[in-house]
């Protein structure tokens, strides 16, 4: 018998929300730092080399008031292939079908799994990964894991791409009704004003 869960309020439990929510906006950081070609109305050139990477991945968790990561050079390398694979999850609309087969793909291959890990010191936690994984295969399974069961509860719509002109950032939507449209701001106010042109101009 199939169980049905309440859309987006995965379960009743915050904690579990937020890690879920937690693995997603890493997901929205990794992309927007290592795949994207454009944002706010220019064209950027992602990181090229590993030691870019790495810097990059770091100043974006610093940003983000995540700890800094103990990733090397060859870990930066292969989360920029694990971001270019999530990339086509955010804004798949009607591609959704496709965009389920490449995720799965990846769950498969960074073999993730549900499990809880011991520590010494507070209670077992949930994590997406076996406890012996390597960082790239744990983010890549937590982020993928955490990706299908957004899009699992039919709220996919939340994995969102800015729909402002000449920006491909990602992001998630969070607000009550999925209405979010555009990355920030400043991609809403230059979408506003070039709405305002095409009315002059017709």
């Amino acid at each position: 018998m199939p169980v049905t869960i309440d859309p987006w309020r995965i379960t009743g439990q915050p904690e579990i929300d937020s890690y879920v929510g937690g693995r997603v906006e890493l997901a929205v950081l990794l992309v927007n730092c290592l795949a994207v070609t454009t944002a706010h109305g220019r064209p950027v050139t992602p990181p090229q080399s590993g030691e870019e990477r790495r810097a990059a991945i770091n100043a974006q968790l610093a940003a983000a008031g995540r700890p800094p990561s103990a990733l090397t050079v060859a870990d930066a390398d292969r989360l920029a292939e694990v971001a270019g694979q999530l990339r086509p999850v955010f804004g798949a609309g009607d591609r959704i079908l496709a965009v389920v087969a490449q995720l799965n793909d990846l769950l498969i291959r960074h073999q993730a799994v549900a499990n809880l890990h011991d520590h010494p010191d507070r209670p077992p936690t949930l994590a997406f990964h076996r406890a012996d994984a390597g960082l790239v295969d744990a983010w890549a399974a937590d982020m993928g894991t955490a990706l299908a069961m957004v899009i699992g509860v039919g709220q996919s719509i939340r994995l969102g791409a800015c729909q402002a002109g000449k920006c491909s950032l990602v992001f998630f939507d969070t607000t009550r009704n999925a209405s979010r449209r555009f990355c920030d701001l400043s991609c809403q106010n230059r979408a506003k004003a070039s709405a305002y042109r095409a009315r002059r101009r017709a």
